[in-house]
């Protein structure tokens, strides 16, 4: 697969899908430029990586900020070929009980961010032109969730956002799609009981969760030059939970 030696740009790099797709990108022995918004995560990376990687604290939550980090990490790195916008958070409750910070706080960590983001990378991939986008939303924001209202618009405006973004930017040779993970194993299916997982598994037809490497595998696909005919998609990875 056309992707070695390429400049990699990943959010979200420390959970489970994050550092799935960080290793595949190293397989192919990829430079990253990774975020987190803790810096304790961000050594472990380093130790984990190495020194031949960038890595940068973004608090995505908090825009203004977020803008002056971009201004940086655009100016330090030109020659970014492939931006996966993974990094996401929840905030439960059901709308009527949640607050205005509740909404507020994953409308910019998951989607708000999303434009900046791209916003500060996207010059340079215009300059050379080429270059891929992909976003990580979610089998909800097409499904819906009671008590996630602010996190299934999130993952839906993404959905749009890409899109319009794909019609953008097509003459210009660079790719931009989604990948909507279902329930994939992480901490948070770690947390569920049996009954619960029973209940999940009943509506997924391949009665299994996914992995975090289903999920990198085709981020690292949708991330080659064998994907360039690609553009405008929202990829479902869910075991035929969701079928459209």
């Amino acid at each position: 697969m056309s992707i070695e030696g390429k400049k990699i740009f990943i959010t979200g790099s420390t959970g489970g899908i994050g550092a799935a797709i960080c290793n595949k990108f190293l397989n192919k022995n990829c430079i990253l430029v990774l975020t987190s918004s803790s810096d304790e995560k961000l050594e472990k990376l380093k130790k984990l990586y190495g020194n031949k990687h960038s890595y940068y604290n973004l608090d995505l939550s908090n825009i203004d900020n977020l803008e002056k980090k971009m201004q940086i990490i655009s100016k330090e790195h030109k020659d970014i070929d492939v931006l996966v916008n993974n990094a996401g958070i929840t905030n439960d409750a059901l709308l009527l009980r949640m607050k205005y910070s509740q909404w507020s706080k994953v409308i910019n960590t998951n989607l708000s961010s999303n434009f900046i983001i791209i916003k500060s990378i996207l010059p340079s991939m215009i300059a050379k032109r080429n270059g891929k986008i992909i976003g990580i939303s979610s089998v909800v924001a097409l499904t819906g969730n009671p008590g996630q209202s602010n996190y299934t618009s999130s993952k839906g405006g993404m959905i749009s956002m890409y899109k319009s973004l794909a019609l953008e930017v097509a003459k210009r040779n660079i790719n931009v799609n989604v990948v909507s993970p279902g329930f994939i194993v992480s901490s948070m299916t770690d947390q569920l009981n049996e009954d619960q997982k029973n209940n999940i598994m009943q509506n997924i037809p391949m009665k299994k969760f996914g992995k975090p490497e289903d999920v990198a595998s085709l981020v690292l696909y949708l991330s080659s030059d064998e994907a360039s005919y690609i553009t405008g998609q929202n990829f479902h990875i869910n075991g035929g939970l969701l079928m459209v």
